[in-house]
């Protein structure tokens, strides 16, 4: 453990989780960086999908199923 570490520094980072776990922000880097993670896809093809489909992860992740 280092003492010289503010406190808190040595715990594990929690898992950052989007505000609504239901809907897809694209406008907020950290939820976009955790949806393409979570979706196996790339900021721009997310963008494109949710532009077509909406926001709501189950039509998202319907769409990302079927070939682009």
């Amino acid at each position: 453990m280092n003492r010289d570490a503010p406190a808190g520094m040595n715990e594990p980072a929690e898992p950052v989780r989007p505000l609504d776990p239901g809907r897809i922000n694209t406008m907020d880097p950290v939820e976009l960086s955790y949806w393409c993670h979570e979706l196996d896809c790339t900021e721009e093809r997310l963008k494109q999908v949710v532009d077509e489909v909406g926001e709501h992860v189950a039509a998202v992740r319907e769409r990302l199923a079927l070939p682009p």
